[in-house]
């Protein structure tokens, strides 16, 4: 019954729940946090940061889309590390993916509710609650509805970010109503590196851990793209789909993260007082202050309005990420039984639930003294995606060799990738330093919370994988017993003849997206 619901979903689901990839994660990780970015690390240094995480981040997506290339199937990743490394990796990956996705919910909802809370600081429990309502009805109502929703949103976030970086070339150039031309001034002035203070002496070093500072910053940006393959198994022609986006990932990392950075940095100096406040969302957004400072007075209500919707949009699609992950979980015998019933239009509803019911963690930010215990969860999830990407690289390193064991030609994928398996090892390695060294402050001024908070997730990971694998006594699999076939749907069964674009608009909206 389960797999026929699957089918039956993927049946049902349009083809714009395949375009969320280029904008569906996008929120207030790139709109708002680029501010605290180039407070802490300098526009330069922000831009390093950006770029060298980007990479990273990358580097998994490309090994995960090789993989879901060959196996369109629910459960992504944590199923692919059981299925191809050990049982026991899966196992502890889904525990963090899971964290990880639900985790970003409420996170987006407590910005959109800042954000809200410009016009209306009084009712700040209120909004909250009707956006978790929303956002859960949303996926409650099925995949075609969420393909849709998304579509849309990411049209609204791709014309968004696009005029944001437009408007900032023309702050930038002299074009804004005070008519001053800023150039490269901000970079002279107050400098290209800011550092957080630890290392006084050693301006270059200080400068360099002000690198450090802003990867987790950067990381919240990036985090959340592995949903590209996690939607191609509610699609139709999922492999031609995920070959498509990850090639326009590329692009998107480049003009909207990299270019969108280096924008910021050029047009709002990194001691500007109203950065260097750090209260809330609003108060660390470039864009919004490049404008008032430059003295547009309309434009920001209007991007205000549009970070809600961003804020809205990436939570609705990390909630479909977990609870997808959640029910493919739960059909392997991984998660509860009863988290694999559906509604007769294949939504996998139980799944679906309790993943919304962490939605309605944004209401802790609410209470001053809850602020903290959520700050401390909000960096476990980076944490966590960190972890997620850590597996990702490590199963396609399997995934490859086993691969090339067993004579299948991994270039007659939809998607493959000539530069693998160097990309895996770029990616792991980096995730291995993310891990070890994002907590690298502490041992400046020692904090037991702070240390906690930074380095309790390897403990957990290492001790989840123990503890699956003393259970189950798993084995890690040899090259000749992975299994590249069973319950893995032919392109026969999942790919339809592609329909030619008919139109202007049509060949312009198959070029976008």
């Amino acid at each position: 019954m389960d797999e026929g619901y699957e089918l039956q979903e993927r049946r049902r689901a349009n083809n714009a729940t395949a375009h969320v990839e280029i904008a569906g994660t996008l929120g207030t990780g790139l709109f708002l946090g680029t501010g605290g970015a180039i407070r802490t690390a300098g526009p330069l240094g922000a831009l390093i940061a950006f770029t060298l995480v980007g990479s990273v981040a990358y580097s998994s997506l490309c090994s995960l889309g090789e993989m879901t290339s060959l196996a369109p199937i629910s459960g992504s990743f944590p199923h692919f590390a059981s299925r191809w490394v050990d049982p026991a990796l899966g196992f502890a990956n889904y525990f963090f993916v899971r964290f990880h996705s639900v985790l970003y919910v409420p996170v987006e909802i407590s910005g959109a509710q800042i954000l809200i809370s410009l016009w209306d600081s009084y009712h700040a429990a209120v909004y909250t609650v009707v956006i978790c309502i929303l956002i859960c009805a949303t996926n409650i109502f099925g995949v075609i509805y969420f393909g849709e929703t998304e579509f849309a949103f990411s049209i609204l976030k791709l014309v968004m970010i696009t005029g944001l970086i437009i408007v900032g070339l023309v702050i930038d150039l002299g074009g804004a109503p005070n008519h001053q031309r800023l150039g490269f001034q901000y970079w002279k002035n107050p400098g290209i590196f800011a550092g957080p203070g630890l290392e006084p002496r050693y301006p270059a070093l200080d400068n360099f851990l002000g690198i450090l500072s802003v990867i987790t910053q950067a990381a919240f940006a990036y985090q959340g793209m592995e949903i590209v393959a996690v939607a191609a198994s509610e699609t139709q022609n999922p492999r031609r789909n995920i070959a498509k986006a990850i090639r326009r990932v590329f692009y998107r990392i480049l003009i909207f993260y990299i270019l969108g950075v280096f924008i910021a940095g050029l047009i709002v100096p990194s001691n500007n007082k109203d950065l260097l406040m750090g209260t809330g969302f609003s108060a660390q957004s470039p864009f919004v202050i490049a404008m008032q400072i430059s003295g547009i007075r309309v434009l920001p209500a209007v991007v205000n309005a549009g970070f809600i919707a961003s804020a809205f949009s990436a939570g609705n699609s990390f909630l479909f990420c977990s609870s997808r992950i959640l029910y493919g979980l739960a059909l392997r015998k991984q998660a509860p039984r009863f988290l694999t019933i559906c509604t007769k239009k294949g939504v996998p509803i139980m799944a679906v639930l309790c993943s919304s019911a962490f939605a309605f963690l944004s209401l802790m930010n609410i209470s001053s003294g809850a602020e903290t215990v959520f700050n401390w969860l909000q960096h476990l999830s980076v944490m966590g995606g960190f972890f997620g990407w850590l597996s990702i690289n490590i199963t396609y390193i399997f995934f490859y060799r086993g691969l090339k064991y067993q004579g299948i030609d991994r270039r007659k994928l939809h998607y493959w990738n000539p530069l693998q398996p160097w990309l895996s090892i770029w990616g792991l390695s980096w995730c291995i330093l993310f891990i070890l060294m994002n907590g690298y402050n502490v041992f400046w001024n020692f904090s037991a919370s702070d240390f906690l908070t930074s380095y309790v997730n390897i403990p957990i990971f290492i001790g989840l994988f123990l503890l699956w694998k003393i259970m189950r006594s798993t084995v890690i699999w040899n090259l000749d017993e992975m299994d590249f076939t069973t319950g893995i749907p032919s392109i026969e069964e999942t790919e339809r003849p592609e329909i030619p674009p008919k139109g202007f608009w049509q060949h312009v909206a198959a070029v976008l997206f």
